[in-house]
């Protein structure tokens, strides 16, 4: 995958902290709980041993999909993109087509995703859908439940 991925300098913070206490807090105590277990004996029926094998290797992967997401960072500066058209950091109020109610979503990029306060990802599938729209435009965008049809009535940007 060489995609990149937006964020802005907090979300790249914020992951990078997470990195640093997954290696340096996390690994280290899994590591000393598999010693112990090592020093109980027959490895073959160590349930112990086993679980914490399995859980090193789950937050090695975790471990790795950061390192990732870090490497492929792009730093976005929400002050450089145009204001009319819908960009990184916007907040967009739309109509639902079908139902007639309105939405509000905020692009933003990875580490600042809170889909329950609609904060979505500016690489989700309404992300990628509202990018570059206007107000007034209509917009179709497959999700994986459908097809959701939106009309853009505001687009604003917060001050930083």
């Amino acid at each position: 995958m060489t995609d990149y991925i937006p964020m802005t300098r907090e979300g790249y913070d914020r992951k990078k902290a997470e990195l640093d206490r997954l290696e340096h807090d996390e690994m280290p105590k899994i590591a000393e709980k598999i010693a112990v277990a090592r020093a109980e004996g027959d490895l073959k029926e160590n349930a112990e041993y086993h679980a914490q094998r399995e859980a090193q290797g789950m937050l090695q992967a975790k471990i790795n999909k950061l390192r990732s997401d870090l490497a492929r960072a792009t730093i976005m500066d929400p002050a450089k993109t145009p204001k009319d058209q819908v960009a990184f950091g916007a907040t967009v109020v739309v109509k639902d087509l079908d139902y007639g109610d309105e939405e509000e979503f905020t692009l933003v990029g990875a580490g600042d995703e809170d889909y329950d306060a609609g904060r979505y990802l500016i690489t989700s599938p309404i992300g990628q859908g509202l990018l570059g729209r206007k107000i007034g435009e209509k917009v179709d965008i497959e999700v994986p439940k459908g097809t959701l049809r939106f009309e853009i009535l505001a687009i604003r940007y917060e001050e930083v």
